[in-house]
């Protein structure tokens, strides 16, 4: 098998890991971008050696020779452009979240059917870190026994990136959707997956994106106005599944805090973990609590680790050496629940599923 040429549309921020990643992979070749805005298509097509590129993402996919896209475009694209390039023949690895709405996710079902030949992957690239990785091994193997509770916050202190990020109708929300879907994501998988009985949720609007702040630095996207702010500032929930696991989270953009922060921990009936803000286990024997540091190199994720774990890994799925570990039908799940704690917020009330 030759190169496996790969076509990468959106070329804002998230984009270079792809980029990277592939670069560093032995049997891919970058072979076309694509990009709404012309004169940065034209400027990363230049940087990354790319001779071909486009501003409409459906000429890229008329391209016979490009076997597998990258999706990293806003998420108010991921449905249409995901079906067409599936439809396309093509394997498919889109950026999270899978989509913007549960609405749009339910649209993708009709389109997308189960097909032996091609890939569909969900970039839950913290799935993919090295530490992650190891943790699922204990769990998988018994060592923490049943998961049945999660604790998970991703907060930031003053770190709205603005631009598509701050406006609800390109991105769907805030911090849920953008950071919280994170830590969502890699709890319930690292439970097990169980099904989702209800949730309750809360997000706040109060302190908006603060673009008075002085003398402190974010992370500002490349179309940040500071007059843009559609999205929630906080969020936080609580979710349930039919086994009796649950869930807590919570996730910010802007939140009067001393410093960012995040943590996730998980605890069974034999042992705890913490994977952030670095892998520790906790478990019991002979009467005695141990702590266990594992001896890694990778002892907290990092973006380099995790995407060159992706897309190696997207790679091997696509080669037919394994089965993906984020399929479709995972991003269609945390959909659900990402649109059952806006739901919730705006009701008052929880949200049940059958």
């Amino acid at each position: 098998m030759g190169k496996i040429r790969v076509g990468i549309i959106g070329t804002g921020s998230i984009s270079e890991m792809h980029f990277e990643a592939y670069k560093n992979h032995k049997d891919v070749e970058i072979a076309a971008i694509c990009d709404l805005n012309e004169d940065r298509v034209i400027e990363q097509a230049k940087k990354h050696h790319v001779d071909k590129y486009f501003t409409d993402y459906n000429d890229l996919l008329k391209l016979e020779d490009i076997e597998a896209v990258s999706i990293c475009t806003w998420n108010n694209s991921h449905a249409e452009i995901a079906i067409a390039a599936f439809k396309a023949g093509k394997h498919v690895l889109v950026e999270k979240p899978l989509c913007r709405t549960l609405e749009e996710a339910k649209s993708m079902e009709k389109e997308i059917i189960n097909n032996r030949n091609q890939v569909f992957q969900v970039g839950f690239v913290r799935r993919h870190g090295t530490s992650v990785k190891v943790l699922k091994k204990f769990i998988d193997a018994g060592s923490l026994g049943e998961i049945y509770y999660a604790k998970a916050s991703y907060l930031r202190a003053l770190g709205n990136p603005g631009g598509w990020f701050a406006d609800k109708e390109r991105s769907g929300g805030g911090p849920l959707i953008d950071l919280g879907v994170h830590v969502i994501d890699l709890s319930w998988y690292l439970m097990g997956k169980p099904k989702v009985k209800s949730v309750s949720g809360n997000t706040y609007q109060r302190l908006g994106n603060r673009s008075n702040i002085e003398n402190k630095s974010f992370y500002k996207a490349a179309d940040y106005h500071a007059d843009q702010n559609s999205v929630e500032d906080m969020v936080s929930a609580m979710i349930r599944f039919d086994n009796g696991a649950s869930i807590m989270v919570d996730a910010s953009f802007s939140l009067h805090a001393k410093r960012d922060s995040g943590e996730l921990k998980v605890f069974g009936d034999k042992g705890g973990a913490e994977i952030d803000p670095s892998l520790h286990l906790t478990t019991e024997e002979n009467d005695t609590i141990l702590n266990i540091t594992p001896n890694i190199d990778q002892m907290s994720f990092t973006m380099q680790d995790g995407f060159q774990n992706e897309i190696n890994h997207f790679i091997s799925c696509i080669k037919g050496e394994e089965e993906t570990v984020a399929p479709f039908t995972d991003g269609v799940e945390i959909m659900k629940i990402l649109d059952a704690i806006y739901r919730s917020s705006q009701t008052g009330k929880e949200v049940y599923f059958d």
